[in-house]
This record gives structure tokens, C-alpha cells and sequence, in this order.
């Protein structure tokens, strides 16, 4: 049978997800004419997810002062991205953030922290508030502090954390194009260490910093030989001071299709729209959804503002989808 979206939507269907050939042959027939490929991964969203959207807050536990070279990142202390460094917050600061996010109606929140790994004091401080806010809120509690090894994984899971965010960023060939102070290897190893240590993996990438297709395939495959649950789609937001600060942003759709390959290669994992979206999107983000999302981060970002969470929750609505957390409270108050 000759190659279609069709015929390898129908495949995919059946439990074969796409592979790289097929992923790059998506991408260029989406350049050609983007809404079959739109129409058949909100498809496949809708087969393997329904029409729950999971919404994730976070918070910065820390801002600035990163030793880190992203070239993306207004954190990175190598560039003059005008952010101002702040240390750790209070527990009492982040339940209150995660209040905020449970009533936005997301059914969970990340505590995210700048630099390479957390010291001691700041382990004990992220397990604190994340004891705290589980209690409180009943959210799941996710992490982003950096590399781990197994036995710092292992221990973050006994202290209540669900997840562990450790994005790849971008594919192993343009790896070092925008990082040089770690390696692709590096985040592998991170991401290893999460699984092995019984935490789901939360990873993705970060998109318009100068990639190729091909690299957005890559990634797309990674996240999934990994064993990836979530899988976060963040697409650059420029900051002036670092040296992406001028790249061109990419086209709306483009953008698009880049979410529904993700679709076909992890069509049973949960695709989230992350950092960017408002400003690259723009009046397109309702068709996230369409493109295959099932998840998007709600409220604000680390160093930037999200739109207000009630736009969300009405787009929600609008599309006839509904938040993931509402069937949880449902559940909670059966």
C-alpha cells in the first residue's frame, strides 16, 4: 500500500505508531497541505486520550544566577536577558502558588528550579514544599531541578513527587549548536535515572532555536525509546539579551505540525503544550488541540506570563473539552 496520512493514521490506530521515515514524511506533507494531518492526529488524540485536557501549573522555587550556556534561557547567567536573580521561596509562597494553579483547574503543578542540581538545602526545601502542597491541594507534584542520579531521584519520589521534568531540548546532532556547558549525554543519563528511579519522566524539547525537521523528529523518537509520559512542546519565546533573542519565530502552522508528528510517533502519551505558545501561536492556539495536544501548562511561565487562566478554561469549553481535573474532584467526591 502506497504511504498516506491516511493509511498510517489507520496503523497507528492499531498500535504501530509511526517511526522516523514516517514522521519526516509527515512533516513534509504538512508543508504541502497542513489540515489532513491536523484532522488525523486530533483523531488519534481523541482515540487514545478522550477530551480530558490535563492543565500544569508551575512556580520558580528559584529565578537567575544559572551556570548553564542555553542559548534560549533568560536564567542563564552567560547572558544580560534583564531577569532578576531570586533565591528560594518559602514554603508558605509556593502552596499558595499551587492554590492558585488547583483553582485554575489544573490536575497538577512543577516546582522548578534554575542551576545545573539542587544543593542540600534545596533538596530539603522542594521536599518540604512538595509534601505541603500535595497535602493542601491534592495536586500531583512534579520537578525540574536539574541532573539527578538515581538514588537523588529515588528519594524525590519517597518525598512525594510524582514526576520529574528533564527536557532532551533539541536532537543529538544540534545539541551543542545551543548548549555547551553539558552534553546531549548528559540529559540522557538525567532521564535514565528517572525511570530507573520508579518516577515518571516528563520530557520534550524546545523549538525554533535554529533546528531542522529532522531534529524535531529525533527528539520526538527519543522522548519515546526513553519512556517518556509527558511530554512538553515548547516552542521559543525570543528574549532580547540572549543570543536567540532575534531568531525568527516559527509559522503558526508549522508549529502545528510539528505537535500532530508528535501525535503519531507517542500517540498514547500525554502531548503538552508548554512555553511560547500565546506568542507563536497566537489566534491559533485553540488548534493545539486539533494538532493533538492533550495537555497545556496554564497561568504563568518562569520568566514570562501566560494569558489569564479564565481564556483557557473558556477555550476548554468552546471546543467541547473539559479539564482533566474536573473527573478527578469527581472521583475525590463520589
Amino acid at each position: 500500500m502506497a504511504w498516506s496520512v491516511e493509511s498510517l493514521a489507520a496503523r497507528v490506530r492499531t498500535g504501530r505508531p509511526a517511526d522516523r521515515d514516517d514522521a519526516l514524511q509527515l512533516l513534509e506533507a504538512a508543508r504541502v497541505n497542513p489540515w489532513p494531518v491536523l484532522a488525523a492526529a486530533d483523531d488519534l488524540r481523541r482515540h487514545f486520550r478522550g477530551s480530558r485536557i490535563h492543565l500544569c501549573g508551575i512556580a520558580a522555587v528559584k529565578l537567575g544566577r544559572c551556570g548553564e550556556d542555553c542559548r534560549w534561557c533568560a536564567q542563564s547567567a552567560h547572558w544580560h536577558a534583564g531577569v532578576e536573580p531570586r533565591g528560594l521561596l518559602p514554603t508558605g509562597d509556593l502552596v499558595r502558588a499551587a492554590r492558585e494553579a488547583a483553582g485554575n483547574r489544573a490536575s497538577s503543578f512543577g516546582l522548578v528550579t534554575s542551576g545545573s542540581r539542587l544543593s542540600d538545602a534545596e533538596r530539603a526545601l522542594v521536599v518540604e514544599a512538595a509534601r505541603a502542597i500535595g497535602r493542601e491541594t491534592g495536586l500531583e507534584v512534579c520537578g525540574s531541578f536539574g541532573a539527578l542520579d538515581r538514588e537523588a531521584a529515588a528519594a524525590l519520589r519517597e518525598a512525594g513527587f510524582r514526576r520529574y521534568n528533564h527536557n532532551l531540548e533539541t536532537s543529538a546532532r544540534h545539541f551543542p549548536n545551543v548548549c555547551t556547558t553539558h552534553t546531549y549525554e548528559d540529559r540522557l543519563r538525567t532521564a535514565r535515572a528517572v525511570r530507573e528511579a520508579g518516577l515518571a519522566l516528563c520530557s520534550g524539547g524546545i523549538f525554533g532555536v535554529g533546528e531542522a525537521g529532522e531534529d524535531r523528529v529525533d527528539v520526538a523518537v527519543a522522548v519515546r525509546d526513553l519512556g517518556a509520559a509527558v511530554v512538553p512542546l515548547n516552542f521559543l519565546d525570543a528574549i532580547p539579551g540572549t543570543p536567540l533573542g532575534v531568531a525568527k519565530p516559527l509559522a503558526p502552522l508549522e508549529i502545528l505540525a510539528t505537535v500532530a508528528m508528535f501525535r503519531f510517533v507517542l500517540p498514547d502519551r500525554t502531548i503538552k503544550l508548554a512555553g511560547g505558545r500565546e506568542r507563536n501561536l497566537r489566534n491559533l492556539q485553540a488548534l493545539m488541540f486539533f494538532a493533538g495536544a492533550d495537555a497545556c501548562l496554564v497561568g504563568n511561565y518562569l520568566t514570562t506570563t501566560g494569558r489569564p487562566a479564565e481564556e483557557d478554561l473558556a477555550m476548554l469549553r468552546d471546543l467541547g473539552l473539559e479539564p482533566a481535573a474536573d473527573r478527578a474532584d469527581e472521583a475525590r467526591h463520589a
